[in-house]
């Protein structure tokens, strides 16, 4: 487990391991935080989401128990080893600043090792300032790349 402060208080992150009623209830609080123009992942999607072995659902809650912040962990095979991928990182408005999101992405980073990625990736909008600072004070650092996409 890996652990941070929000106002103060110890935040605990936690792997999901089943799409309870709390958990659909936090995704429907998240989510339109983190993009006004994608759906709230319904209960069966949740849980397709939490039982997949490509997908590990990390939540970060307050020393009262509330869900603060959300991450999901992408790991997969190619020819070319373990690949893992950080995706959908979100942070409740009023935790945010406070340590959760770094909390969650040094859970990921662990659980990214242990499966034997060597590398994670991640992207992140310029305009998230705070976002990007976080990351490269983790050791995260920018790619010479371009990414490409193709809507289906």
């Amino acid at each position: 487990m890996t652990t941070g402060r929000v106002n103060g208080e110890e935040v605990t992150v936690e792997e999901v391991t089943e799409a309870t009623p709390e958990v659909a209830a936090a995704f429907s609080r998240l989510v339109p935080q983190l993009s006004r123009s994608s759906a709230v992942p319904t209960g069966s999607e949740l849980a397709e989401m939490v039982a997949s072995a490509a997908t590990v659902v990390l939540f970060a809650r307050d020393d009262g128990g509330e869900i603060v912040g959300t991450l999901t962990l992408a790991l997969f095979r190619i020819p070319t080893g373990v690949r893992a991928w950080i995706e959908d990182v979100v942070v409740d408005e009023g935790a945010r600043g406070a340590g959760v999101g770094e909390a969650l992405t040094r859970a990921a980073l662990e659980r990214a090792g242990a499966a034997g990625a060597r590398t994670v990736d991640l992207t992140s909008r310029p305009s998230r300032e705070a976002a990007n600072r976080l990351y490269r004070r983790l050791g995260f650092e920018p790619r010479d790349t371009t990414v490409y996409r193709y809507s289906v």
